[in-house]
């Protein structure tokens, strides 16, 4: 029997409206009468320059999220299974020092530009601008100080039946190589039925490249519980995008049909990712930009579906991107522990980053990121959980 039975309106349409509209579980709205729980603020560390970090604790709907100020950080997310038992289904850690040290991005806020540049470079307006490099030759999610080391300005809020926290941050012209200043807000709103809306926002002064992201780990079975290889995958996507050794896009546009990489038909993580396909093998598993169908469009559309099967656990994701990384967290060595003390090995969380496609401002065909003084950085992603 399903207690947390989602009531998802079809079609690009009914996703993109107010976020209180996108679903409705029995046990979820045990909570929604009266709305969420107003944001509660507590310590959780100092950086080496005496910055004090503070957590962030968001209740709505039956979802539990908590958010760091230091790197706009989903530390927790705390969804109920099948029986209504909770579990924190996003991988991270316990202490500040842990995130100031690591290097998976547990459920980190992405800027200036998620995913890969080839070589930290690219020419805009005829000017070429060299990035930080931190990935190889290659500079990846915003280079080696990127958004997720920052501190945020955080402003919490209440609006109606919902709660959420307003990030701000302000990257000055040439930070990481990037030109422009940019001045980035981050919206993270918890609805009455439990749905989790991220809504991000840019301008710049001078024109430049963005690409904001979030990278949670998910295990729909609770963090620490072992491989989300059993978790059931279904994207809205007939083609991807190969990588060359360095995990830079190709330029293609290949077709999934016929390859491991079709997740268009509902299948388990785990069915083909040792196949041996070459793509597969370069990667270490999953860790490619799937072409959603849809392209870039107005209104936030469902594009992923993730179930666990064994705690009936539930995330359907809307965005009005035009690709999601997903990543099947093939670099988890087994020498990070987390929340529940566990160590994390390879599969043990995945991440399904919506974002515009990795190198795009190298790949004249790919949907553009340029933003332009005078306009402003607009996307939104949803999160809708069930069981």
């Amino acid at each position: 029997m399903e207690l947390n039975r989602r009531t998802v309106i079809a079609g690009a349409a009914a996703a993109g409206v107010a976020a209180t509209t996108l679903g409705s579980g029995s046990a979820q709205a045990a909570s929604a009468s009266s709305g969420g729980r107003k944001p509660v603020k507590e310590p959780f560390g100092t950086l080496a320059d005496g910055t004090k970090v503070h957590r962030w604790s968001l209740e709505n709907g039956g979802t539990r999220l908590k958010v760091l100020s230091y790197g706009g950080i989903v530390q927790s997310l705390e969804i109920p299974d099948r029986h209504g038992r909770y579990a924190n289904v996003s991988l991270g850690y316990d202490d500040l020092d842990a995130y100031v040290r690591g290097t998976t991005y547990f459920g980190a806020t992405i800027g200036r530009y998620g995913n890969r540049i080839a070589k930290g470079r690219f020419t805009l307006d005829g000017r070429t601008y060299q990035l930080s490099v931190n990935d190889g030759v290659n500079s990846l999610h915003g280079g080696k100080q990127g958004f997720n080391t920052k501190v945020w300005d955080v402003e919490p809020f209440t609006a109606g039946s919902d709660v959420g926290l307003r990030l701000y941050y302000t990257s000055v012209d040439g930070e990481m190589g990037y030109p422009g200043t940019l001045r980035t807000k981050v919206t993270f709103t918890l609805n009455r039925h439990g749905d989790w809306r991220i809504d991000y926002e840019a301008t710049t002064d001078r024109p430049t490249v963005v690409n904001l992201t979030n990278h949670t780990y998910y295990n729909l079975a609770g963090e620490g519980s072992g491989s989300i290889y059993d978790h059931e995958l279904w994207l809205a996507a007939s083609r991807f995008t190969p990588t060359d050794t360095g995990l830079i896009p190709t330029g293609e546009l290949a077709k999934v049909k016929g390859t491991p990489f079709d997740f268009t038909h509902r299948k388990p993580i785990g069915r083909d990712i040792r196949t041996g396909h070459p793509q597969l093998v370069t990667a270490k598993g999953y860790d490619h930009n799937f072409v959603l169908d849809k392209g870039v469009t107005a209104r936030p559309e469902h594009v992923v579906t993730l179930r666990d099967p064994g705690s009936g656990r539930t995330l359907k994701i809307f965005t009005d991107q035009p690709g999601v990384q997903f990543y099947s967290g093939n670099f988890l060595d087994g020498t990070l522990v987390g929340q529940s003390g566990r160590t994390y090995r390879q599969g043990d969380g995945l991440a399904l980053e919506t974002q515009h496609f990795p190198d795009s401002p190298n790949e004249p065909s790919f949907p553009s990121t340029v933003l332009r003084p005078g306009r402003t950085y607009r996307t939104t992603t949803i999160h809708t959980f069930g069981a």
